[in-house]
């Protein structure tokens, strides 16, 4: 059995997970990545997308996160994000709003990179959109 570390998800309305984890996959700015015990220190951005979490009795759990930050040492691993739901728990109907809020934001961007970063969001809840939310 893999060795086993300390995971909390922490968003501003609550405490997702606070747990025993043997593995944790989170979708990092720069790509998805796995952290495991003893994982070097690291902070990292974190972009929409998915988090899967491999408790340390088996089980897994996904979540759906819209960004924010992972702090990762060799014993724990803290994702503090700027929203985060349970995957089962996010409906289509949420999703869109959001969506459809991200889209009335690029119509109003005030610079390029303002835009270009919405339009970048977007492209990555449409991807959440895809990948989550069963057809």
């Amino acid at each position: 059995m893999a060795d086993a570390f300390n995971f909390e998800l922490v968003s501003p309305e609550r405490l997702l997970v606070s747990e025993k984890v043997s593995e944790v996959v989170i979708p990092a700015t720069l790509g998805e990545m796995t952290v495991l015990a003893n994982h070097a220190p690291t902070m990292t951005t974190i972009k929409p997308g998915v988090v899967t979490v491999k408790l340390a009795s088996g089980k897994v759990d996904k979540y759906v996160v819209f960004g924010g930050f992972a702090d990762i040492l060799p014993t724990s691993c803290t994702l503090l994000a700027e929203s985060a739901v349970l995957a089962t728990d996010l409906t289509r109907d949420t999703l869109q709003h959001r969506i459809d809020a991200t889209r009335a934001q690029i119509g109003n961007a005030t610079s390029d990179e303002h835009k270009t970063k919405l339009e970048h969001f977007l492209a990555e809840l449409t991807h959440i959109n895809g990948a989550v939310i069963p057809g």
